[in-house]
């Protein structure tokens, strides 16, 4: 699990958010992104469900391979919250995620949701086609874009892309040491963190847990929760190490330590 700031959520999302959106997604960037502050409250979860969707009938896609999670959820049922527990579907990425979402977009219940001319309106579509029983549900991620100020991404996503666009920012960074695969790492907001004990402990470093709080050689580092993992970034982390060094792959795609 990680919780970012929320200028940090939005930041991370918005990228792939209008990529999809490029791509030909009926929801605009702004409903998007408020529905996954809404859903989430700004954490993300590694199983990349970011818009409450429950496995279903269980047929599985392209880009959902039939991974599910049982969680704590609540519902409105004539007129009162009821909690209870469902089975909502895991992705391999956020990405996969917003191509599921869309692919049950077009189902014919939310044809208002794909024709609406505008974020507010859309975000509206969303609870009177039944995606949630919350009746304040469009009234909320309404207020979301509105006091976040989403709709610039809208704009974004409606602007040509450039003939040579920039590399995305990836949200998974594979990390080698000396050549040869050892983990998988995260781009948050333009900083790349990585699993502290399996690369710390690689590196031959005493990695500790103290108050969610990792150390390295003694020495506390920023750290980050994905689930029971303590994630640190890479930088911080070589700092500690005498003698290794980073050395990235053409657009910081991936990550080689070298420690010879």
């Amino acid at each position: 699990m990680v919780k970012l700031s929320r200028a940090e959520f939005i930041a991370t999302l918005a990228p792939i958010a209008i990529r999809v959106r490029r791509e030909g997604s009926p929801l605009f960037p702004s409903v998007r992104l408020a529905q996954n502050l809404l859903e989430t409250g700004g954490v993300l979860h590694p199983w990349n469900n970011l818009g409450g969707i429950k496995v279903g009938s269980g047929q599985t896609n392209a880009y959902w391979k039939g991974q599910y999670v049982r969680k704590g959820t609540w519902e409105v049922e004539n007129g009162a919250r009821v909690d209870t527990t469902a089975l909502f579907r895991a992705y391999d990425s956020i990405y996969d995620f917003y191509k599921d979402q869309d692919l049950l977009l077009q189902l014919s219940r939310y044809e208002r949701v794909r024709k609406a001319p505008t974020p507010e309106i859309q975000a509206e579509a969303l609870r009177l086609s039944g995606y949630a029983t919350d009746p304040q549900y469009g009234s909320k991620i309404i207020a979301l874009i509105q006091s976040n100020r989403l709709t610039q991404y809208d704009e974004q996503a409606a602007r040509p892309e450039p003939v040579n666009p920039p590399q995305r920012e990836p949200l998974t960074i594979p990390v080698r040491l000396n050549g040869k695969p050892l983990a998988e790492g995260s781009l948050i907001s333009g900083q790349t963190w990585v699993p502290a004990r399996t690369v710390g402990e690689a590196l031959q470093l005493k990695i500790g847990f103290t108050n969610k709080t990792v150390t390295a050689n003694g020495q506390p580092l920023p750290t980050l929760l994905f689930g029971n993992f303590g994630y640190v970034p890479v930088r911080d982390l070589i700092a500690v190490h005498d003698t290794a060094k980073v050395v990235w792959s053409g657009a910081d795609t991936s990550v080689d330590i070298k420690t010879g």
